[in-house]
């Protein structure tokens, strides 16, 4: 694995980059060997501070409230960031490693070395929330469905992992992702190659040894030698005109035409609240009780749905998940078994940390049913 070191020099300054897989124990020994033969003046891994705050306090996340999180409206966020740090998780533990044990070395031999730790990377809620925005609404299905039926059983050796960092490998690898999601592509990978260029090349010393990730080795090589704008790349991107605007026009309208419908007559305005109200309450009700929700948590949807549907600031699904954490407190196992429930359906109805996100997204999903149906049906009465 030596042979896949990459060594730039840089205005006189030596780089060396080192191509890992983040659960490798190869790659492990690589970062090891060549941090202690080089002597680098730096040493920069690829993280951002919450990453090396975790890595440095594995059982912190396990503190994660569900409650907080809900009320904070990260339950999306959450559960990407589960299911990816799951993914790893499970292969690592079938490779008998850590996940991001590379890193981990990386930051033992800094400070045994006494070279300067530099965390290179872009921050990961930046990263998230860029791709997010940038991001088509079918492409996030996309994205959701494949992250969620992803196969964690197959069997992943060291060899096909060395094989991976090849750089013919590599290449191929990215040019899949780019043509299957290429903004993500984008984002995730040709973004933080400059971003990672940047800082590499920024590092105090005359000396760099940099820890990354194979996928970036490619690209972080390329850009060293070019100019990065690094406020453009921390910015989030505002949400477009469009999509501040569209959440508004369904409630907006519908409030309307429930008002017009008052203004024809008592009977029919009477008539078309009833179906707002008995349509939004039903759906939220019933796929709350497909995520087998406790019966608090069932009634709360039947009861705000018909409200949290007429303001987009709102969502059904928050309020229920919020009394099943409170009825149904997730427990420490609960917190434990994520990394292998999260890729287990039937584990979502289970664990209780995992009930409470399922609650909030079934019982949103239900509501949107509602919505369009007791929408439709409104206006169907009115024509």
């Amino acid at each position: 694995m030596e042979d896949s070191l990459i060594r730039i020099n840089y205005n006189g300054k030596d780089i060396i980059l080192i191509p890992t897989a983040h659960v490798s124990v190869e790659s492990a020994k690589l970062v090891k060997e060549t941090i202690e033969k080089e002597n680098p003046d730096s040493v920069c891994i690829e993280l951002d501070e919450g990453r090396y705050n975790s890595l440095k306090d594995p059982e912190k996340w396990k503190n994660t409230n569900v409650i907080d999180v809900i009320k904070q409206k990260k339950v999306t966020m959450l559960i990407a960031n589960l299911i990816l740090s799951s993914y790893q998780k499970n292969i690592a533990k079938k490779l008998k490693t850590k996940p991001g044990q590379e890193m981990i070395q990386g930051m033992e031999s800094a400070e045994k070395m006494g070279s300067e730790l530099v965390l290179a990377d872009r921050d990961i809620q930046t990263t998230f929330k860029r791709i997010w925005r940038h991001m088509g609404f079918f492409e996030k299905i996309k994205l959701t469905v494949s992250l969620i039926f992803a196969d964690d059983e197959e069997e992943v050796s060291e060899d096909e992992l060395s094989d991976l960092i090849k750089r013919d490998n590599l290449e191929n690898v990215i040019n899949d992702l780019g043509k299957t999601y290429p903004q993500i592509a984008n984002t995730l990978l040709h973004e933080r190659d400059e971003y990672l260029a940047y800082n590499i090349k920024n590092a105090p010393g005359d000396k760099v040894v940099a820890v990354l990730g194979a996928a970036h080795t490619p690209g972080v090589e390329k850009e060293i030698f070019k100019e990065q704008d690094i406020d453009e790349l921390n910015k989030i991107p505002e949400k477009s005109f469009g999509s501040k605007i569209l959440p508004w026009i369904i409630p907006v309208l519908i409030v309307a035409l429930i008002v017009y419908s008052f203004y024809t007559s008592i009977n029919t305005g009477m008539s078309q609240l009833k179906s707002w109200i008995i349509f939004n309450s039903l759906f939220a009700a019933l796929f709350s009780i497909l995520s087998l929700a406790h019966p608090l948590s069932i009634l709360t949807a039947f009861v705000v749905a018909p409200f949290t549907s007429v303001n987009p600031v709102l969502a059904c699904g928050w309020f229920a998940g919020l009394v099943e954490a409170t009825v149904r407190k997730p427990t420490v196992e609960d917190v434990n078994n994520i990394p292998e429930d999260i890729f287990k359906l039937k584990s979502w109805f289970k664990n209780k940390f995992l009930k409470a996100l399922l609650v909030v997204i079934m019982a949103n999903i239900g509501s949107t049913i509602g919505t369009i149906i007791a929408g439709t049906k409104i206006i169907q009465n009115l024509l």
